[in-house]
């Protein structure tokens, strides 16, 4: 069978794990420029046998408005139909990430995402079961050793409607980025920003969270 390949499109993957998956915002593909660098998604036709996709940078040197050209920068590692050098054409929509040429006065306004690596504390089945936010506060950060990335001071609850207090406090926790539970239920997200000492509950009759004193 002959060796090819296609482009996936990063924004399926974003769509299932949207704080934790950061694409480049419009403005940054909106920026993009000859000099600066696109990452792919490579996957091998027929499939390859080690790596389901290849993740690999284009040195972009071309541009037709959605229309984009560029040389690869990587050694595929199981991709016969690709080697480094070869030409590259793709469209805006099929950038995952973006390394801008140095040789730029400053990054274009507004092309970085907002990311959320900072630490919470959280009850690790809200993680592995998908259970929604029940209840959360905010406590001074605490040092977190050897991780690069700090804790926020949230501390998270799933849903314990219908638990005593034996089998809430059962519950195992552990530091996650606070993504991994955005991912889950993002629908606290507008106070993630909530100073130390914020504390708030579900109100489960609206869906909405009530400050709890």
């Amino acid at each position: 069978m002959p060796q090819g390949y296609e482009i996936d499109d990063p924004r399926v993957m974003a769509a299932e794990a949207p704080y934790t998956f950061f694409l480049p915002t419009a403005a940054g593909l909106a920026a993009l420029a000859p000099g600066d660098m696109a990452k792919l998604l490579f996957r091998a036709i027929p499939p390859a046998a080690e790596w389901e996709i290849e993740r690999m940078w284009v040195l972009i040197d071309r541009i037709d408005g959605d229309r984009l050209q560029g040389t690869l920068q990587n050694e595929p590692g199981d991709l016969p139909a690709l080697k480094f050098g070869d030409r590259i054409d793709f469209e805006r929509r099929q950038v995952a990430a973006i390394f801008w040429n140095e040789e730029r006065a400053e990054e274009p306004a507004g092309a970085h995402p907002r990311e959320y690596w900072e630490r919470c504390l959280v009850e690790l089945c809200l993680v592995e079961n998908r259970l929604p936010v029940h209840y959360l506060y905010r406590d001074p950060p605490k040092p977190q050793g050897d991780s690069r990335f700090a804790d926020s001071g949230w501390r998270i609850r799933g849903d314990y409607r219908g638990l005593d207090d034996s089998e809430i406090e059962a519950r195992e926790l552990k530091y996650v980025a606070l993504g991994a539970v955005l991912n889950v239920d993002d629908s606290w997200l507008h106070l993630v920003d909530e100073p130390v000492g914020s504390a708030f509950i579900r109100d489960w009759e609206t869906g909405k969270f009530v400050p709890d004193d």
